[in-house]
């Protein structure tokens, strides 16, 4: 392990050098003789590549790994960050990756109507989004749910033929290497793929009553990526042995030695390249400082996720007409690129009290004894990423089998890891002396009660014809009097949840000083919950939308079911941005699948193209 890397931990958790130093030597003694070693960064490029694939996150590492098991087929991935490290394989450190050269550090814009993000500074929510290979699967809680049958139902239903459930299941199953049993026997999992999923090595004991107090509520504990998604459950994740397992770490590293897959990490790629028949034909990046072109024989997929996707079609002449003439941009295709973006929205902070000493607190698993039983056995609070349980339930607004809430449960909160968590929030020190500073030394957990299909949308748009220049992000959360409506009856069945036996018998009662700005309002009534939503406005960082897959006769989409760009060729988009409404939970798993699914059609496409030609020569 190199000493800037340790310098860097300590600096990060706060430990003395010397018990550090011995810890990271353990790690890279571990890692030395770990088989899934690191995949290379390529450093001479070839001139053309068959296929270039921007954005080695989520969907990118898998479209890469499957295009290049055709042999004769040259890929090229290109990632905008570098490689993971120690500290993002350990779960219970994700919230120190952000903030870090890992994460792109966006955020959002101040609202200029619905108010949201008051609890922040600059009335700005903090986006995190992987810059780094395997993308946010590298800072993300690792939480593995697919989304309802519905939400793909429903895309189908819209005119994207070949999206329904049964027809998405599939590559759910093909990614999937399950490995708790109780599940993977199911016709609903899998094992043998590169994606590790199973349940975290160690919970508290506030995860069982979590999943006891669902079933008071008269919700069943079950399998929410089964049959039917209504009900609790303990959290499925992307870890494998004890590690996050990352699309980096599932289908790159298997994958390193093939000798037609390139990677070029640190690579910022500046624009897609067109000739005058509207063809893509390479991609002009950064490299080391240098601007290069790389040409491209077959397709550029691109795979840089919701933010960066519709930045670089943009910046790309492909977006819509009336912004690209704002920045001089050369219209190649009109289209509504960076509208429809979406994400999952709710109320942070959400805090309650018990009396015993069993919350996931910094002071207990920031120690040597606790590190060293990771590193060695694999074992302990490390293994867990915080997010313990997970429900799906229904407000009066749901239909039974399509819920609109979903609930991630952490037996911690804001006091828990008061200095990380304030600085990746951006809160304000008004909020966090008030209502958290109390709390400082108490036992704490707390439920994030997120919208899960948003009537409310936002924007991506370019502030600069500069790809340097960050977009601008606008959730415009809240614009819609429905969600706020779904969102306050979610924190009143999560206030039941505290209320059940299963909770009681820890103490367990709600934080109920208010937040700063809600005074005016009586703690739990419609217009307190209001207030403190719009001030610790949370998402989980969900963004999705911005590349809207849909029929040609669509106005608004910009790629269609077989995810090629409108009006240009040799173009695809295959991330979380072509989603035509956002999935009903994480979207990490149903973008893997999208990258599953996007690499079979690109196949399928070329392999008839091979066929049609050489039926042609034939005849």
């Amino acid at each position: 392990m190199a000493l800037t890397t340790l310098l860097s931990t300590t600096s990060i958790l706060g430990f003395t050098l010397i018990p550090l130093l011995a810890i990271g030597l353990t790690i890279y003694k571990y890692n030395q003789e770990d088989p899934e070693s690191h995949p290379f960064d390529t450093e001479q490029l070839l001139r053309m590549y068959d296929f270039i694939v921007v954005g080695g996150g989520s969907a990118g590492a898998v479209i890469a790994s499957r295009l290049s098991e055709i042999s004769n087929w040259t890929v090229l991935l290109l990632e905008a960050g570098g490689d993971e490290t120690e500290i993002s394989d350990i779960p219970l450190l994700a919230g120190y990756t952000q903030l870090t050269d890992m994460d792109w550090k966006y955020q959002t814009s101040p609202p200029s109507s619905s108010a949201y993000c008051l609890a922040m500074i600059g009335d700005r929510c903090n986006w995190p989004r992987g810059k780094v290979l395997g993308g946010s699967s590298v800072l993300n809680a690792m939480v593995y749910v697919r989304g309802n049958r519905h939400d793909y139902d429903n895309w189908a239903r819209q005119g994207n033929t070949g999206w329904s459930y049964e027809e998405v299941l599939p590559y759910f199953l093909k990614s999937e290497d399950n490995r708790n049993p109780y599940l993977a026997k199911t016709p609903y999992h899998n094992t043998g793929g590169y994606l590790t999923v199973q349940e975290f090595p160690w919970r508290s004991p506030l995860s069982i009553a979590f999943l006891q107090a669902g079933q008071e509520l008269g919700y069943e504990n079950r399998d929410v990526n089964g049959a039917n998604q209504t009900g609790f459950m303990l959290t499925q994740a992307t870890i494998r042995r004890a590690n996050r397992c990352s699309t980096a770490k599932a289908f790159l590293r298997p994958v390193k030695n093939r000798k037609n897959l390139h990677i070029a990490m640190k690579t910022h790629v500046l624009r897609v390249i067109f000739n005058e028949g509207r063809r893509a034909i390479g991609v002009e990046i950064l490299r080391h400082g240098r601007h290069q072109v790389i040409r491209v024989r077959r397709e550029v997929i691109l795979s840089a996720g919701a933010i960066n996707t519709p930045q670089l079609l943009m910046l790309s002449g492909i977006g819509p007409k009336e912004h690209l003439a704002e920045f001089g941009i050369p219209v190649i295709s009109d289209l509504r690129v960076g509208d429809n973006l979406q994400d999952h929205v709710g109320l942070g902070g959400f805090t309650f009290i018990v009396d015993e000493p069993i919350s996931l607190k910094r002071d207990r698993f920031q120690t040597v004894p606790v590190i060293m039983q990771y590193i060695l056995n694999q074992r302990g609070p490390m293994t867990n990423s915080g997010v313990e349980g997970i429900a799906f339930v229904n407000s009066r607004y749901a239909d039974n089998d399509y819920p609109d809430i979903q609930f991630h449960f952490l037996p911690s909160s804001i006091n828990s890891d008061a200095e990380q968590i304030r600085k990746i929030l951006a809160l304000r020190d008004s909020v966090y002396n008030t209502m958290y500073k109390p709390l400082s030394g108490a036992e704490t957990w707390s439920i994030l009660p997120l919208l899960l299909r948003p009537k409310s949308s936002g924007w991506v748009r370019l502030k600069s014809r500069n790809p340097l220049v960050y977009p601008d992000i606008n959730p415009n959360y809240f614009t819609h009097r429905e969600d706020m409506d779904v969102l306050v009856e979610g924190i009143r069945i999560a206030m039941q949840v505290s209320n059940t036996t299963a909770f009681r018998r820890f103490g367990s009662r709600p934080h109920t000083i208010r937040m700063p700005g809600c005074h005016k309002y009586p703690f739990d009534t419609y217009d307190y919950w209001e207030c403190a939503i719009r001030h610790f406005t949370f998402t989980i960082y969900h963004p999705v939308g911005t590349c809207k897959m849909g029929p040609r006769i669509d106005p608004t989409a910009v790629v269609d079911p077989r995810l090629r760009v409108y009006g240009v060729k040799g173009l695809r988009v295959a991330d979380g941005s072509i989603m035509p409404k956002i999935v009903s939970g994480n979207p990490n798993a149903p973008i893997i699948m999208i990258g599953e699914k996007a690499s079979d059609m690109v196949k399928e496409d070329w392999m008839r193209r091979y066929r049609n030609e050489n039926r042609f020569v034939r005849s």
